[in-house]
């Protein structure tokens, strides 16, 4: 594998995709994050590439690029999708329905694998979420979401936390859009039966917490994810950056990279 090149390199999420890329015997040899950072060398140790602000700069030197940086920047890099030609590993979240077109397009080009979250941990509890949701709706449990995450965190609710509804959904055999609460506030009345609620919370150095709740009566069913480092995220995305550049191009999941589906 020639190496890796990393978008939004210098953040913390960046930096822990260097040092996982690293540990996994790598190279990193590309790095792309804002103007300001033009020429910025790396703070891990080990990576002797400088940082620019132009990915077309470096893409087409590394067979795979992870990008976890923003909606605009990651929308442009799919939309070059054609023209470079590099398999690409997408974490961003928040790009709304423009970003999930512009997945589409570019996999049709490359090969693209897309998640909110990429830790071993969350893909398996979307497996168990869904098991439960479709035994447990039977037995007229309610659901309810609840994600916490850094007070830094820009979008609401989390990536994760929309595929654990979704993942509810489909267990339930129902549209997500149509029995989705978004939050609750003032006389909100009965809880409608079916409704999957979903709450955020912000603040601190949380790094991601998720739980979802079955609510029946006398008894309540909870799975839980937590977790306490960037670590196991960029672990995940180096590990589906390798799987990723020798499939054909197509758009992915990390349920494909762990043999889930």
């Amino acid at each position: 594998m020639p190496g890796l090149v990393i978008i939004g390199a210098l953040g913390r999420m960046g930096q822990a995709l260097q040092e996982a890329a690293l540990a996994a015997g790598q190279p990193v040899v590309g790095l792309v994050d804002r103007p300001e950072f033009f020429g910025a060398p790396s703070p891990v140790a080990g990576v002797s590439v400088c940082c620019t602000s132009d990915w077309r700069e470096v893409v087409q030197s590394g067979r795979v690029a992870i990008d976890f940086s923003s909606p605009a920047s990651t929308i442009a890099l799919l939309k070059g999708a054609s023209v470079h030609k590099t398999a690409l590993v997408i974490g961003t979240t928040g790009m709304g329905k423009d970003g999930e077109e512009a997945v589409r397009e570019a996999a049709k080009f490359v090969p693209v694998v897309f998640a909110a979250n990429y830790s071993v941990g969350v893909n398996l509890l979307l497996e168990l979420v869904e098991k439960a949701a479709a035994v447990l709706n039977a037995h007229q449990f309610d659901a309810e979401i609840v994600e916490a995450h850094h007070k830094h965190k820009k979008d609401a609710p989390s990536g994760t936390a929309l595929m654990l509804a979704n993942a509810l959904a489909k267990g339930r055999e129902v549209n997500l859009q149509e029995v989705a609460c978004w939050g609750r506030e003032g006389l909100t009345g009965e809880r409608p039966e079916g409704q999957i609620g979903i709450h955020a919370v912000r603040g601190g150095d949380v790094v991601g917490d998720h739980t979802v709740s079955f609510l029946g009566e006398g008894e309540r069913v909870m799975i839980s994810h937590l977790a306490t480092s960037r670590r196991t995220f960029a672990e995940g995305a180096v590990r589906a950056a390798i799987w990723a550049a020798t499939q054909p191009p197509g758009l992915y999941t990390m349920r494909h990279v762990l043999g889930f589906d």
